[in-house]
């Protein structure tokens, strides 16, 4: 069992910047591929970004792709997305994720784990 803690979202202007993190209570946490989703109201909930096990291989969503860096620290139990250039479209739940398969990294259906979610609102 893997529990998992978002924190870090917020309040901020358009152009501005913020910094997820998710903390991870297991002590195999490095064996984990870890992503972020997002969920607007009423609406499924959308690939951001996920990272290897590792931290050497990252993907993003074509929408976040030069804005937003995933990373983590093996030895914090921890990821870290950091958000630059925020856009009002970038307002929603961020979910942190945490996955064994290798496979489709971007549908939320191979994520095992999934984090209460923190909320980021962006205003014009």
């Amino acid at each position: 069992q893997v529990q998992l803690v978002e924190s870090g979202g917020g309040l901020v202007q358009a152009g501005g910047s913020l910094r997820l993190s998710c903390a991870a209570s297991a002590r195999t946490f490095s064996t984990y591929r870890m992503g972020w989703f997002r969920q607007p109201p009423g609406k499924e909930r959308e690939f951001v970004a996920v990272i290897s096990w590792s931290g050497t291989s990252t993907l993003y969503a074509d929408s976040v792709q030069g804005r937003f860096t995933l990373s983590r620290d093996n030895a914090k139990n921890t990821v870290y997305l950091q958000m630059n250039s925020l856009e009002p479209e970038d307002t929603d739940v961020y979910y942190c994720a945490a996955r064994n398969r290798p496979i489709a990294p971007m549908s939320p259906l191979t994520y095992d784990y999934w984090g209460q979610g923190t909320q980021v609102t962006v205003s014009s």
